[in-house]
């Protein structure tokens, strides 16, 4: 089953982003993900205002592709980076439709 990463991260400190760009590709395609967007280009349709530098979707090929990038030891530096150099959110959602 497809599943799909969404990110919402905004920059608190830039020092992170040149390293960790080059090891997130990487081990994105290593364990199987697509980056579907990458982009400050969005807007905001409904809902209170969530306000994000980027958007992210990476499409994982299944659940346990996503949790092992997520818990790769290479990315575990980056990751902490990420989180103390960003506000951030992660959201892996199940490719399907419950309301179908």
């Amino acid at each position: 089953m497809t599943y799909y990463s969404v990110l919402d991260v905004t920059p608190t400190d830039d020092s992170w982003v040149g390293d960790y760009i080059g090891t997130a590709n990487r081990l994105v395609a290593e364990h199987g993900g697509k980056y579907i967007a990458r982009t400050s280009s969005h807007e905001q349709l409904e809902g209170d205002t969530q306000e994000a530098a980027l958007r992210i979707i990476i499409e994982w090929p299944s659940k346990e592709a996503a949790e092992a990038f997520i818990h790769d030891p290479g990315y575990a530096p980056h990751l902490k980076a990420r989180t103390a150099g960003s506000v951030s959110h992660h959201y892996l959602i199940e490719g399907k439709d419950d309301l179908a």
